[in-house]
């Protein structure tokens, strides 16, 4: 998909704005806030639960009283996931998403490879794990805006009482998500910050619906390279710790090739993503990768290659890809490790 449409006006579909409140949610004293405007965007979601009553008690709240593990809903703030939902062909952004969008796309026309690259990781990797490996349960951290192929649609195909747990912490992200999911009593939105390990595991509703005695599957997809600093080794050790013998764990990161083409192509992007609005987006190394995975026995990525972390778009269990990968999806790895 080429994205360089992106640079002319929105288009009737893009959302500008935050979705136009109730008229409670209009009646808004001084000094409120992004805090209040999360509980205004979400009531007008439908099948996410809060009432008008609860919004008006949300108009008295100051802004550290949004609920637990929650991103207030700031549409002057890029969204990791909005960002993500538009390479990939969805409708779900902000003018200000698109703004970045487009200045990845100048920079790098190609980069939308890194993003289908990715999600056909976590597509392929979610059918052998189901398929092959029988996992009947799933922990989907990050899981980001729902899609066309979502992961318990892909696990529920092998076996229609496979349970997942999503979990994030965009108010938009859990709106949608919510909605989606209502009629399927064997999955469920968690929200909650991944990069808090305990948080997460300790979730009433994780601790409900997913059995640690037994394997199951954590999937970290694109989600590490947007926690800064050098603790992604710590948060990742915290969560293979806690899951059960014979799990498995499906992880992807944006990657420094080392080469210097392609790391050139990498630290474009890393530049409008760490020194932009969002904040966040590290391509690192091979090495400090692999430092995420210890403790876990990683799957043979193809009928080639050994055992390890390779480019998103050469994990296919079956055989090596047919078609040529980019030079940008080589600035995104991933890897299936099951923990002996």
């Amino acid at each position: 998909m080429d994205l360089r449409h992106l640079s002319a006006r929105p288009s009737a579909r893009v959302v500008t704005t935050a979705p136009r409140p109730r008229n409670i949610a209009n009646r808004q004293p001084a000094g409120r806030t992004s805090s209040h405007r999360y509980y205004a965007v979400l009531a007008t979601t439908p099948g996410f639960p809060i009432s008008e009553v609860e919004m008006a008690d949300a108009a008295s709240k100051s802004p550290s009283q949004v609920p637990a593990g929650l991103d207030p809903l700031d549409p002057a703030r890029p969204s990791i996931a909005r960002v993500y939902d538009g390479f990939l062909g969805g409708k779900n952004y902000y003018e200000v998403d698109r703004q970045v969008m487009v200045k990845i796309n100048q920079v790098v026309p190609e980069a939308v490879h890194i993003a289908r690259g990715n999600r056909g990781f976590l597509n392929r990797a979610c059918r052998f794990l189901a398929d092959q490996a029988g996992i009947d349960q799933y922990l989907d951290c990050g899981s980001g805006l729902p899609t066309a192929e979502n992961t318990h649609q892909i696990v529920q195909r092998a076996n229609k009482q496979a349970r997942v747990v999503y979990v994030d912490n965009d108010p938009v992200v859990l709106a949608h998500g919510r909605a989606l999911l209502e009629e399927n009593d064997n999955v469920h939105m968690v929200a909650a910050d991944i990069f808090r390990p305990a948080d997460v595991l300790n979730n009433e509703v994780v601790r409900r619906h997913l059995d640690f005695s037994q394997p199951m599957v954590l999937l970290q997809v694109g989600t590490l390279h947007h926690l800064e600093g050098d603790g992604g080794p710590e948060v990742m050790r915290e969560y293979v710790d806690a899951l059960p013998s014979g799990s498995y764990v499906v992880f992807s990161h944006f990657l420094d090739p080392e080469v210097p083409e392609l790391t050139a192509i990498a630290k474009r992007i890393e530049d409008i993503l760490v020194h932009g609005p969002m904040g966040a987006g590290r391509f690192r190394t091979r090495a400090e990768i692999a430092g995420m995975l210890e403790g876990l026995e990683l799957v043979k990525p193809n009928a080639v290659s050994e055992p390890g972390l390779v480019v998103c778009d050469e994990w296919w269990p079956d055989g090596p890809k047919l078609a040529p990968v980019s030079e940008a999806a080589r600035c995104i790895a991933g890897a299936v490790g099951r923990k002996p």
